[in-house]
Protein backbone atom coordinates (compact mmCIF):
# COMPACT_ATOMS: atom_id res chain seq x y z
CA UNK A 1 0.00 0.00 0.00
CA UNK A 2 1.36 3.61 -1.02
CA UNK A 3 1.93 5.70 2.12
CA UNK A 4 -0.48 8.31 0.68
CA UNK A 5 -2.91 5.59 1.06
CA UNK A 6 -2.42 4.57 4.44
CA UNK A 7 -2.15 8.58 5.00
CA UNK A 8 -5.78 8.97 3.54
CA UNK A 9 -7.26 6.23 5.37
CA UNK A 10 -5.74 7.38 8.80
CA UNK A 11 -7.18 11.02 7.86
CA UNK A 12 -10.72 9.59 7.30
CA UNK A 13 -10.10 8.27 10.53
CA UNK A 14 -9.42 11.12 12.52
CA UNK A 15 -12.16 13.34 10.73
CA UNK A 16 -14.37 10.51 12.33
CA UNK A 17 -12.78 10.56 16.07
CA UNK A 18 -13.20 15.26 15.64
CA UNK A 19 -16.78 14.31 14.04
CA UNK A 20 -17.74 12.01 17.71
CA UNK A 21 -15.67 14.37 20.03
CA UNK A 22 -17.67 17.17 18.69
CA UNK A 23 -20.61 15.30 19.00
CA UNK A 24 -20.66 14.20 22.87
CA UNK A 25 -19.12 17.51 23.76
CA UNK A 26 -22.11 19.28 22.64
CA UNK A 27 -24.31 16.77 24.04
CA UNK A 28 -22.81 17.04 27.55
CA UNK A 29 -23.40 20.78 26.80
CA UNK A 30 -26.82 20.26 26.17
CA UNK A 31 -27.92 17.31 28.64
CA UNK A 32 -29.34 18.64 32.16
CA UNK A 33 -28.47 15.37 34.61
CA UNK A 34 -25.07 15.44 35.59
CA UNK A 35 -23.99 11.97 35.58
CA UNK A 36 -24.78 12.33 32.18
CA UNK A 37 -22.71 15.35 31.36
CA UNK A 38 -20.25 13.44 33.17
CA UNK A 39 -20.25 10.31 31.00
CA UNK A 40 -20.36 12.54 27.91
CA UNK A 41 -17.14 14.78 29.16
CA UNK A 42 -15.32 11.87 29.59
CA UNK A 43 -16.14 9.90 26.65
CA UNK A 44 -15.37 13.38 24.72
CA UNK A 45 -11.63 12.92 26.19
CA UNK A 46 -11.62 9.98 25.00
CA UNK A 47 -12.41 10.49 21.53
CA UNK A 48 -9.83 13.31 21.56
CA UNK A 49 -7.05 10.53 22.79
CA UNK A 50 -8.12 8.63 19.90
CA UNK A 51 -7.61 11.77 17.71
CA UNK A 52 -4.25 11.79 18.77
CA UNK A 53 -3.23 8.23 19.03
CA UNK A 54 -4.33 7.78 15.28
CA UNK A 55 -2.37 11.44 14.47
CA UNK A 56 0.45 9.48 15.69
CA UNK A 57 0.35 6.81 13.19
CA UNK A 58 0.58 9.28 10.17
CA UNK A 59 4.70 8.59 11.46
CA UNK A 60 4.66 4.76 11.97
CA UNK A 61 5.59 2.08 9.95
CA UNK A 62 2.06 0.40 8.89
CA UNK A 63 3.54 -3.08 9.66
CA UNK A 64 4.32 -2.15 12.94
CA UNK A 65 0.74 -1.43 14.20
CA UNK A 66 -0.83 -3.83 16.34
CA UNK A 67 -4.31 -4.11 18.20
CA UNK A 68 -5.28 -6.99 20.50
CA UNK A 69 -9.15 -8.09 19.46
CA UNK A 70 -11.58 -7.51 21.74
CA UNK A 71 -14.63 -9.74 22.17
CA UNK A 72 -17.69 -8.00 21.02
CA UNK A 73 -20.46 -9.15 23.04
CA UNK A 74 -22.94 -7.56 21.34
CA UNK A 75 -25.04 -5.95 24.16
CA UNK A 76 -25.82 -2.41 22.32
CA UNK A 77 -26.84 -3.80 18.71
CA UNK A 78 -30.41 -4.98 18.91
CA UNK A 79 -31.16 -2.42 21.35
CA UNK A 80 -33.59 0.64 20.04
CA UNK A 81 -31.77 3.87 19.50
CA UNK A 82 -33.03 6.51 22.66
CA UNK A 83 -34.18 10.17 20.77
CA UNK A 84 -31.45 12.80 21.48
CA UNK A 85 -32.74 14.84 24.32
CA UNK A 86 -31.56 17.05 26.69
CA UNK A 87 -33.43 15.44 29.33
CA UNK A 88 -32.52 11.85 28.18
CA UNK A 89 -31.20 9.69 30.89
CA UNK A 90 -27.41 8.41 31.31
CA UNK A 91 -28.25 4.57 29.92
CA UNK A 92 -29.84 6.28 27.37
CA UNK A 93 -26.92 8.32 27.01
CA UNK A 94 -24.59 5.07 27.00
CA UNK A 95 -26.27 2.99 24.05
CA UNK A 96 -26.16 6.23 21.80
CA UNK A 97 -22.70 6.48 22.07
CA UNK A 98 -22.39 2.43 21.86
CA UNK A 99 -24.10 2.59 18.31
CA UNK A 100 -21.63 5.55 17.54
CA UNK A 101 -18.89 2.89 18.46
CA UNK A 102 -20.71 0.25 16.36
CA UNK A 103 -21.13 2.11 13.21
CA UNK A 104 -17.62 3.06 13.16
CA UNK A 105 -16.41 -0.57 13.88
CA UNK A 106 -18.76 -1.62 11.29
CA UNK A 107 -17.18 1.06 8.69
CA UNK A 108 -14.03 0.13 9.22
CA UNK A 109 -14.86 -3.87 8.98
CA UNK A 110 -16.60 -3.11 5.85
CA UNK A 111 -13.54 -1.68 4.01
CA UNK A 112 -11.09 -4.22 5.12
CA UNK A 113 -13.45 -7.07 3.43
CA UNK A 114 -13.97 -5.00 0.13
CA UNK A 115 -10.15 -4.12 -0.25
CA UNK A 116 -7.66 -6.03 -2.64
CA UNK A 117 -4.50 -4.53 -0.61
CA UNK A 118 -3.54 -6.75 2.18
CA UNK A 119 -1.80 -4.07 4.30
CA UNK A 120 -4.87 -2.21 3.74
CA UNK A 121 -7.14 -4.77 5.07
CA UNK A 122 -4.62 -5.00 7.71
CA UNK A 123 -5.01 -1.71 8.87
CA UNK A 124 -8.81 -1.77 8.59
CA UNK A 125 -9.14 -4.83 10.63
CA UNK A 126 -7.18 -2.86 13.31
CA UNK A 127 -9.08 0.36 13.49
CA UNK A 128 -11.91 -2.11 13.51
CA UNK A 129 -10.60 -3.86 16.50
CA UNK A 130 -10.07 -0.35 18.21
CA UNK A 131 -13.48 0.68 18.02
CA UNK A 132 -14.30 -2.53 19.07
CA UNK A 133 -12.25 -2.26 22.48
CA UNK A 134 -14.04 1.48 22.52
CA UNK A 135 -17.60 -0.55 22.16
CA UNK A 136 -16.96 -2.89 24.93
CA UNK A 137 -16.05 -0.55 27.28
CA UNK A 138 -19.36 1.37 26.91
CA UNK A 139 -21.20 -1.94 26.83
CA UNK A 140 -19.70 -2.73 30.01
CA UNK A 141 -20.58 0.79 31.60
CA UNK A 142 -24.55 0.12 29.74
CA UNK A 143 -24.58 -3.36 31.95
CA UNK A 144 -23.38 -2.06 34.80
CA UNK A 145 -25.85 0.78 34.76
CA UNK A 146 -28.92 -0.73 33.05
CA UNK A 147 -28.51 -4.37 35.33
CA UNK A 148 -27.19 -3.15 38.72
CA UNK A 149 -26.92 -5.63 40.91
CA UNK A 150 -29.00 -5.79 44.52
CA UNK A 151 -28.20 -7.80 47.13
Amino acid sequence: MKPEDVKKIISTAIDREVEAYTFYHSVGEKVKDPALKSIFKELAGEEKKHREFLQNFLSKDIKKLHFEAKKDYKVGDSLPTPPLTPDMKPVEGLVIAIKKELEAMQMYTQLARLSTDTEQQLLFSQLANMERTHKARLEDLYTNMAFPESW
